[in-house]
């Protein structure tokens, strides 16, 4: 089971959040190379959990024909 995102962490960035590991910036465990992920609060602000939801009222119906 997948960990809980946080949407606004205390100190983002201490944390690679490439994967459900969420390793420390000095032992990253994911092997994907050389530096880490970051947080989306970092790199979008305060807001950005918000983006993208307005006038969503529910599932998309797809178009007939």
């Amino acid at each position: 089971m997948a960990k809980i995102f946080p949407i606004h962490p205390k100190n983002p960035e201490r944390i690679c959040w490439g994967c459900d590991k969420y390793c420390p910036v000095g032992s990253l465990a994911c092997g994907n190379g050389s530096d880490r992920t970051q947080h989306p609060v970092e790199l979008f602000g305060d807001d950005w959990a918000e983006w993208g939801l307005d006038g969503v009222s529910g599932p998309v119906k797809p178009k007939d024909g």
